[in-house]
């Protein structure tokens, strides 16, 4: 009996750290599509600049 709660432990903590690192990723993919829409925000506002000034 214990080694089938050491191996459930076991299977839990491996859990926890997959989805921790899921968690992670995400985070990432949204910092990206963040930084993303930014860059086309600016690049919008200088192509406005820019035609403005002409």
């Amino acid at each position: 009996m214990p080694d089938l709660i050491h191996e459930l432990v076991n299977d839990r903590i491996q859990t926890l750290h997959r989805e921790a690192e899921e968690q992670r990723l995400i985070q990432r993919v949204a910092r990206v599509a963040r930084a993303r829409r930014k860059l086309k925000q600016a690049t919008d506002r200088l192509h406005r600049a820019l035609n403005h000034q002409l």
